[in-house]
């Protein structure tokens, strides 16, 4: 995953860099309410995944401890990006526990600069399924440098928490679309006149 090179601009906030796209792809991974499916169930699907994405190392042998790991990984980073919706569920001990376990993950499978005349770019030096994980972190630490990370979220529409790309102008989108957004509206909306309704009139 490739830093911006000295004396480069800086990417437009709403620009999804290469960077930012991986991690999307990985953590969009999940199964939800609306139809997704898990696609990290078992070796077999995690490995069939991987032989779609090339950016993660292409084709690669995985075992159902690798696909474990990967749910894992990803919903950590799930909970980090629900944190940057303010979704007040993903707050305290889950965020702490998510923020501990990628503190691990960072021992598990470190990076090391690649330097050239272009710039420099963060890589894994191990191979197969530990080589994927750290992609995913060389992508997390990659865009963390542009000062945009909180950018990165994950929809606070429950069960949706889709990632997506906050690209309003002042950084406070909380949903991946128009959709998610007025599915809570109505919710909200229907659990106050519900409360309304239970509220013993005054005497």
């Amino acid at each position: 995953m490739s830093s911006a090179a000295a004396g480069s601009a800086k990417p437009s906030p709403r620009t999804v860099t290469p960077a930012a796209e991986t991690v999307l792809a990985f953590v969009n991974t999940r199964a939800d309410g609306a139809g997704r499916r898990e696609l990290f169930g078992d070796g077999h699907a995690f490995a069939a995944w991987l032989a779609e994405h090339d950016g993660f190392g292409g084709e690669t042998v995985a075992t159902d401890a690798d696909a474990a790991a990967a749910r894992e990984l990803r919903d950590a980073l799930v909970t980090l990006l629900l944190a940057h919706s303010g979704d007040e569920e993903s707050l305290g001990e889950p965020l702490q526990h998510a923020e501990r376990h990628l503190r691990r993950a960072g021992s598990l499978y470190p990076l090391a600069p690649v330097v050239t005349a272009g710039g420099v770019e963060l890589a894994s030096p191990q191979a197969g399924v530990p080589r994927v994980f750290g992609t995913v972190l060389a992508a997390v630490a990659t865009f963390a440098q542009t000062g945009d990370w909180g950018r990165i979220k994950a929809c606070r529409n429950p069960p949706c928490h889709f990632g997506f790309f906050d690209r309003t102008r002042n950084g406070a989108g909380l949903y991946c679309s128009t959709g998610c957004g007025s599915q809570v509206s109505m919710r909200n909306y229907r659990q106050r006149q519900r409360q309304e309704s239970e509220t013993p009139p005054e005497a």
